[in-house]
């Protein structure tokens, strides 16, 4: 359900739908077209035609993943040909570039090398101030590194959730406080 409605119902503009969610998978998803093109999609598809609009649109958020630098002067080469760790960070900017409300990261570091991963914590933490930023980790050092409130899940169940500061020093549960030590129970 979003805003009331059911995705599913036909009378549901499921584009209107997806400009509010930015989604980064696992594996970064470049679409096979330039590193302008993958960028500029998005907002293309919500209606921006103006050349100079999508210019900019793909400049700061460009910019905003610090992408910018490595990629400027080759927009028009194809997104496949940057390293992982690029086409994740492109995988975010492309995610940006609609001006979503929420962005949402499924483990979006797991296939990165660590100075990628810093580079993605870092862009986040950045970010997390325009954007409401959920991800899914099972790296629990990343968790504590860049979160502002945690949801800990075991077996499909809510265990304990809070400010990540008081879960990860003063964990109410069991379950959670084995978790922090590496215990498995």
């Amino acid at each position: 359900m979003v805003d009331g409605a059911n995705i599913y119902d036909p009378k549901v503009d499921v584009t209107k739908v997806r400009k509010k969610m930015g989604m980064i998978a696992q594996m970064p998803n470049p679409l096979p077209m330039s590193i302008y093109d993958n960028v500029a999609y998005g907002p293309r598809i919500h209606g921006v035609k103006d050349k100079e609009q999508l210019d900019k649109i793909v400049r700061s958020h460009l910019k905003s993943s610090s992408l910018w630098n490595e990629v400027k002067h080759r927009l028009g080469d194809p997104a496949s040909k940057l390293s992982l760790g690029q086409q994740q960070r492109l995988s975010l900017v492309r995610a940006l570039a609609v001006e979503p409300e929420i962005v949402l990261g499924d483990e979006p570091t797991s296939a990165l090398d660590p100075v990628s991963s810093q580079r993605i914590e870092k862009a986040l933490l950045r970010l997390k101030k325009d954007y409401t930023i959920v991800i899914v980790t099972h790296v629990l050092r990343q968790a504590v590194r860049i979160a502002g409130h945690v949801i800990f899940l075991y077996l499909w169940e809510v265990v304990e959730q809070g400010p990540a500061k008081e879960v990860f020093k003063y964990p109410k549960r069991a379950a959670t406080r084995a978790y922090l030590k590496g215990v498995i129970s």
